[in-house]
């Protein structure tokens, strides 16, 4: 009589049915998705803490330079505990390659923003801001980006110009 045939399960074995003797939860983080997310995040966060280390933080009421970095590196660090703990439990794949044009595009239109902030002001960095980042990705409308630009213009100058009244100009000179 041959052995036992792979997959039956006899007394005394530790291998279930429909189970092979190898472990068959085999995790590959590299392109899990969620937990990759999750590992930037963190990464951020911490990194957010790390560089406010030395401000003072203040209080609620009187924030201080470190307030606000410390904060928002703390809820990025646990937003990405959260969606990495997703991503060992769904394992979802990453589901495209990587775009060389959006890795290269999205920095360069990040720091042309910082440059065009004091040679030009807040509303025509944010404008070349979000025309190059939709520039990256592979389906550009031009009137969807347009519409875009002005309703994200508009509430971001509201937001952070009259609202928060930081010092930025809105145009050189003004």
């Amino acid at each position: 009589m041959a052995g036992p045939e792979v997959g039956h399960y006899h007394r005394g074995s530790s291998v279930l049915p429909g189970q092979s003797g190898r472990a068959s939860m085999k995790l590959d983080l590299r392109n899990n998705k969620d937990f990759l997310s999750g590992l930037m995040f963190i990464g951020i966060g911490l990194g957010a803490i790390f560089v406010a280390r030395d401000y003072p933080v203040g209080s609620t009421f009187q924030m201080g330079p470190g307030y606000f970095p410390i904060a928002l590196g703390g809820i990025l660090f646990l937003m990405g505990l959260y969606v990495m703990i997703q991503g060992l439990v769904s394992r979802e794949k990453l589901a495209a390659s990587w775009s060389l044009r959006a890795l290269v595009i999205l920095p360069l239109s990040m720091v042309v923003f910082g440059f065009l902030m004091e040679a030009a002001g807040f509303i025509p960095a944010l404008v070349v801001l979000l025309f190059l980042a939709a520039a990256a990705g592979s389906e550009f409308r031009f009137r969807e980006v347009l519409v875009l630009t002005v309703v994200l213009t508009a509430a971001s100058t509201a937001l952070f110009i009259y609202g928060l009244e930081l010092p930025y100009p809105l145009l050189k000179g003004f």
